[in-house]
């Protein structure tokens, strides 16, 4: 089909862009205004630390995800199967990128599917955009996409920005909050609602509370900026004005660390992601004390699955693990729910997000 060929591009190159350009956005996470309070008392040996945690009815070995991020090109399938590897051999869930191009090509199934083949076990994640559900995502269209890996969530990607500033986007959201309740109904897996890049704020989570969602990802800004992304292709293509209006907004959204607090302070019962820029254990830990049920890494894992596969990817994700045992060592968090009793202090920008919004740290 003409449209799967052009999103199989389009899926290339955000890849090669992510791997080989600095895509981040120039706002931070606001992660450095949390503070633990060091315990030099601990009692505990750092063999002690239990991280095991569980997400959608299995059991993982540490609270860590890795964000679905791509599909539908020959690269991605390598990329999937990469990280399907890492993460069934550490215990842990990924999610795949939007299925979309499947969904055009039956022919880009295979690269979606690599994943729960390299991950029998593993908890995997379906994707599809909410461009696509308000464009008339039909029940067979969700019970194919979710088929197709085997998953155990669907979540549904929100990128707003992204659309808005993506040459051939398609910025028409109208009708979603209806179409996400019957995407709620229709699903055989539970549903997540998934920033990707730009946040939630607790007005976004205000709306979700009675649809029935099972998840929210904050997806906040700090990490990958899509509109970075977007404006290195209009200016590759010679856009631009679009690559000028890209720019524009390349430092949009709401920080990692505030958006979880936006989310906790009013959906307490749903299972809450933390993506965005996180790039150690301790940033994992740190978004487990302000709400987060899970830590989610993107950007660092695509990069290090293109550069070195599999061995790359478990390497980095053991290192994450790793450090986030050493921050419940030295705070005395036996386990997650220690950890998420830890005396930290909030300071600075994030102290001043959260007075302003009226927001509390539970």
């Amino acid at each position: 089909m003409p449209g799967s060929s052009i999103t199989e591009r389009r899926k290339a190159e955000h890849i090669l862009i992510g791997v080989g350009e600095r895509v981040e956005t120039g706002k931070t996470t606001l992660f450095e205004d949390v503070d633990f309070i060091h315990n030099p008392l601990t009692e505990l040996s750092l063999d002690d630390i239990e991280l095991s945690t569980l997400f959608l009815g299995k059991r993982l070995a540490a609270p860590v995800v890795v964000s679905g991020m791509t599909g539908g090109t020959r690269l991605a399938a390598r990329i999937n199967r990469a990280i399907g590897e890492a993460v069934e051999e550490l215990g842990l869930a990924m999610g795949v990128g939007s299925q979309r191009a499947a969904l055009e090509d039956d022919g880009l199934e295979y690269t979606y599917r690599v994943a729960r083949e390299a991950a029998p076990t593993a908890p995997i994640i379906a994707n599809i955009g909410a461009s696509q559900l308000v464009a008339g995502l039909s029940r067979d269209d969700v019970y194919r996409i979710v088929e197709m890996v085997d998953a155990d969530a669907l979540a549904l990607h929100l990128n707003p920005l992204q659309e808005a500033v993506q040459p051939e986007g398609e910025a028409d959201y109208r009708g979603l909050l209806g179409r996400l309740r019957w995407l709620v109904e229709v699903s055989p897996v539970p549903v997540i609602v998934k920033e990707t890049g730009a946040g939630f704020s607790r007005e976004a989570a205000l709306a979700l509370r009675d649809i029935g969602v099972a998840g929210v990802d904050v997806g906040g800004a700090g990490g990958t900026s899509f509109a970075v992304i977007e404006a290195i292709r209009a200016e590759r293509s010679g856009l631009g004005e679009e690559a000028e209006a890209a720019w524009t907004f390349s430092d949009w959204g709401i920080p990692t660390a505030a958006s979880i607090v936006e989310v906790r302070g009013v959906l307490s019962e749903v299972t809450l992601i933390a993506t965005g820029g996180l790039r150690s254990g301790l940033d994992a830990a740190k978004a487990l004390r302000l709400g987060a049920d899970l830590a989610g890494y993107a950007l660092p894992v695509i990069r290090a699955a293109y550069r070195g596969g599999a061995e790359s990817v478990k390497g980095l994700l053991s290192r994450y693990i790793h450090e986030l045992r050493i921050a419940m060592y030295l705070t005395g968090s036996r386990d997650i729910g220690a950890l998420r009793e830890a005396p930290i202090v909030v300071r600075g920008r994030l102290r001043e997000w959260l007075e302003w919004r009226g927001l509390r740290v539970s």
